[in-house]
């Protein structure tokens, strides 16, 4: 009678393979960079207090630069209406750095500022007081797009900051790049802020088709 033969069964040892998985798992988790988004770098007002309203301030018109966006993204800056924000942020640093009434502090403001933002700077009566005075509102429409919003809301910072980088001798870019870790940035930073404060307002939107 014919001997069966035993078949030894061949299995694949798997368990240096859960092994293997789980240093890889943990590789990729120490190496990999997961972008995160940052959102709009803004520092925002204290909760309001409903026992104790802010005070009213009373702001002449002519001190407002007011832009507003609607739901199909247009725009009406200072009453004119257009499509494009094209060159809003040079309308901007004429506004702020305009001289209709300075004061004796605005006066020596002026007088600090380098010739570029001197040719800039303007005497119309009919527009802001002095840069420690201007204000520049943004009010869009609960249809307007993030995208347009933000279009607007950066060429407002940028027209600042390049008030500020132009006191300082700097580009834009080297300003905005300036993170004030050490005591020479910082002063640049509060060189190019002195007396001219961002002053941005965010109106609250209006609702859909206002």
């Amino acid at each position: 009678m014919a001997r069966k033969k035993n078949r030894t069964s061949q299995e694949v040892n798997a368990g240096s393979m859960a092994d293997i998985a789980f240093l890889l798992l943990i590789f990729f988790l120490v190496t990999t960079t997961i972008a995160s988004d940052k959102g709009i770098l803004n520092v925002l007002p204290p909760k309001l207090d409903p026992n104790n309203p802010p005070p009213e301030i009373d702001k002449n018109e002519r001190n407002i630069f007011t832009i507003l966006v609607n739901a199909n993204d247009d725009l009406l800056v200072e009453g004119d209406y257009r499509e494009s924000s094209d060159g809003l942020d040079e309308e901007i640093k004429l506004f702020v750095l305009n001289f209709g009434q300075p004061d004796d502090e605005a006066s020596a403001l002026y007088n600090s500022l380098p010739a570029s933002l001197k040719a800039l700077s303007g005497r119309n009566p009919e527009s802001s007081d002095h840069p420690n005075e201007a204000v520049v509102s943004i009010k869009t429409n609960r249809g307007t797009s993030y995208e347009k919003y933000l279009e607007v809301f950066d060429l407002a910072k940028k027209a600042y900051f390049d008030i500020y980088a132009a006191r300082v001798n700097l580009t834009t870019d080297e300003y905005r790049a300036l993170s004030g870790k050490d005591a020479a940035e910082q002063a640049l930073i509060d060189r190019g802020k002195e007396g001219i404060p961002m002053a941005i307002s965010i109106a609250e939107p209006d609702k859909i088709g206002s």
